[in-house]
């Protein structure tokens, strides 16, 4: 298994330019199985969860060629409708296929899905949205298998603002007749721009002035052409990273307006930031870290995917910071490791309370997610001495060429494996 060597102390200066979002990206590939038609998707990053749901693409019966960030997904025969758990168990975005194979052919058996062990994230608000369009759902043996004579347009409250199901509800209805309206969705900027790549293809989706989301199903879909949002989750760490390293680093070709919060946060905590169209530029600053209390929230809110990056940062506050996890359970991890680098946190329930140390020392320590382990490399590049981390995988989900781009900004990290490199 790979493992990153970080040797910290450096302040990260330059710029980096951001990849396509992760979380637009995986869902708009997904999208294509709603249309035998080709589709050329730009700005797709490189992720081990890309080629994941690439691999699931070719298995249920898609040819996809993917070069320079540019994929192209093409019809290859008949299309399958159902997953094995050898592939869904890598990813929790492998459900989303249900939507889709659902919508076409009535019927899909998925297995129950994997990824990181960050709480429970059921998929009942996914099932209960197919039976209000007319689907029965039942789980046997791990598999969850999902079938409808016939699919009908409703009207579907979420019981929470689930991301997943607001996305996997949308794709199956824009081929069911009627009008389906989708209360509490998700209201993501990743939302958006799988809606913008659902009406390219020829879906008729729209929001209205209460936050619904109303789909005019129609009978086909075709190919198109989508360029993906960039990724506001890797533009939040590099901010993150910049702030905690004390560097001066500009985050380019981002959205800033899609971390509104967390670029006010910053601010309280005392950094100075330049904010353009498309970038952000983190002024390097000395003073003290203002130590502040954070609530993660569904967007507009504070991103429960920056939550551990910015425990990092507040390990190094002058004072006790607080973090309030309510999105997810079981999603502090990471503190653990973060205390065997000498941070000073205390976790409860859903309560961090982090009191600030003047520095982090290099440690051998192991990431437990995706979001956990760039926190991780956040304390690695602050810390004093020689930091390795294990369970790289968990990072390579959601961060494209980290290292190089890290490098790039001035970073002492390399990768290797103990099994076959020298060391």
């Amino acid at each position: 298994m790979d493992r990153l060597l970080i040797r910290g102390g450096k302040k990260l200066n330059g710029t980096v330019e951001i990849s396509g979002s992760k979380n637009a990206a995986l869902p708009i590939l997904v999208a294509t199985l709603l249309t035998d038609e080709p589709c050329i998707l730009h700005r797709v990053p490189n992720l081990r969860d890309v080629r994941t749901t690439l691999k699931i693409l070719e298995y249920l019966g898609k040819k996809t060629t993917y070069q320079n960030n540019t994929v192209t997904v093409e019809a290859n025969g008949k299309l399958k409708n159902d997953l094995p758990y050898e592939l869904v168990k890598q990813m929790r975005a492998s459900f989303w296929v249900a939507g889709p194979l659902l919508a076409r052919f009535h019927e899909a058996q998925i297995p129950l899905p994997g990824g990181c062990a960050i709480g429970v994230r059921p998929v009942d608000i996914h099932l209960k949205g197919f039976e209000k369009m007319g689907a029965s759902c039942q789980t046997e043996s791990g598999n969850v298998l999902i079938r409808a004579e016939k699919l009908n347009s409703a009207k579907i409250v979420l019981r929470f603002p689930s991301v997943g199901a607001t996305q996997n509800l949308l794709m199956c209805a824009c081929l069911v007749p009627g009008e389906t309206v989708l209360e509490n969705v998700a209201k993501e900027p990743e939302i958006d721009d799988v809606i913008a790549f659902l009406n390219k293809m020829g879906a008729n989706i729209h929001a209205d002035d209460k936050g619904r989301l109303i789909v005019h199903g129609v009978n086909a879909l075709h190919g198109a052409e989508h360029t993906v949002v960039a990724d506001r989750i890797e533009s939040g760490s590099y901010m993150l990273a910049a702030a905690a390293t004390r560097g001066e680093v500009t985050v380019k070709n981002c959205v800033p307006e899609h971390n509104a919060i967390l670029l006010e946060d910053l601010q309280e905590a005392g950094f100075a930031l330049d904010i353009g169209e498309t970038f952000v530029h983190v002024h390097s600053y000395e003073g003290d870290i203002k130590p502040l209390r954070i609530r993660t929230a569904p967007y507009p809110g504070f991103a429960t995917d920056l939550q551990a990056p910015w425990m990092t940062l507040m390990t190094l506050c002058c004072g006790t910071a607080e973090i309030d996890e309510d999105i997810f359970e079981n999603r502090f991890m990471h503190a653990p490791e973060l205390v065997r680098m000498g941070a000073d946190i205390a976790t409860e329930k859903s309560l961090a309370r982090i009191t600030g140390v003047k520095t982090l020392s290099a440690a051998h320590v192991q990431a437990s997610d995706l979001r956990g382990g760039f926190a991780l490399v956040m304390a690695g590049l602050c810390a004093n001495g020689e930091t390795e981390i294990e369970r790289v995988y968990h990072i390579d989900r959601g961060y494209e060429n980290l290292e190089e781009k890290l490098t790039r900004l001035g970073a002492d990290i390399r990768r290797y494996n103990p099994d076959r490199d020298d060391f």
